[in-house]
């Protein structure tokens, strides 16, 4: 039987437990912090990247995972006679999807190297992983998981709060978002990561009716699909996600759970304090 290697990039976000059972490659984004360069999840964790952007006076950038660390994953799992499936974050959120590409040319053309846009990020992409390493381990080839991998990225969303949009902006991933810019301080932005982009969903007045927001559009979203599976994410905020989670179980009951603390690369992008519901539903 064809053994079958999954690489995705560290803006999944899965948390490490899910990541050694399933035996996924996480390939890391780069942040950039003045004349500093960091390996997202390697060198710098969540909670040093949150610790310290408190008191930064030079704000972090981020650029995609590189041409050459995917070549030496791809290299080093050919080497080894595994067919490889990259499932990666949404090309218009990143050009990881081109470094990945550009590392496959590199390589003999008959290599067994499929890539995947997740339209995703976070766990809404991590769930679509798990899907597929759940059925490698019951034995499916590569074309199934493909087939499975594109399937499973119609049955995925996430709806997610920020305080505010300035991280967003900043970096260019606001989408249609840009609407809310400049509004009243007291509003709290509401956005769904929607056919690979950021985009609006309303603004409510406090944190909390945000946090019930969240997973009301969730229910709303789900429409009575079965099975669910619930993710709660968030940078720097355990409390608020912990109360969204509980909040979508109670109403959902789903098959399974997951908490994701977002890597300091999303973290750059969304800012401290977002807390976002990632769902799969209906597979």
């Amino acid at each position: 039987m064809p053994k079958i290697a999954l690489v995705t990039d560290s803006t999944a976000s899965i948390p490490k437990d899910l990541v050694d059972k399933y035996e996924i490659i996480v390939a890391p984004q780069i942040l950039i912090w003045g004349k500093e360069t960091f390996e997202d999840g390697v060198n710098i964790t969540p909670s040093e990247f949150y610790t310290r952007i408190k008191t930064a006076s030079v704000m972090p950038s981020t650029t995609q995972v590189t041409v050459a660390k995917f070549l030496e994953i791809y290299q080093h799992l050919l080497e080894q006679d595994y067919q490889i499936l990259s499932i990666l974050v949404s090309s218009k959120l990143s050009g990881t999807i081109n470094s990945a590409v550009q590392a496959k040319s590199m390589l003999p053309p008959d290599a067994p190297i499929e890539i995947i846009d997740s339209n995703s990020t976070a766990m809404a992409m991590g769930f679509q992983l798990v899907t597929v390493a759940r059925a490698i381990k019951q034995g499916a080839t590569l074309p199934e998981c493909m087939d499975l991998a594109q399937k499973a990225t119609q049955h995925t969303g996430v709806f997610f709060a920020v305080d505010t949009l300035e991280f967003l902006h900043r970096g260019g991933r606001i989408g249609g978002a840009t609407r809310f810019l400049g509004t009243a301080l007291n509003f709290k932005p509401i956005l769904e990561l929607r056919d690979g982009k950021v985009e609006p969903i309303e603004r409510v007045r406090t944190r909390r009716k945000s946090l019930d927001r969240i997973v009301e559009l969730t229910v709303e979203q789900i429409g009575g699909r079965t099975p669910v599976r619930l993710s709660a994410l968030h940078a720097n905020a355990p409390e608020d996600a912990k109360i969204v989670l509980d909040n979508a179980t109670a109403k959902l009951n789903p098959i399974e759970t997951v908490f994701s603390e977002v890597s300091p690369v999303v973290g750059v992008h969304a800012g401290p304090g977002v807390v976002g519901l990632v769902y799969m539903a209906g597979m």
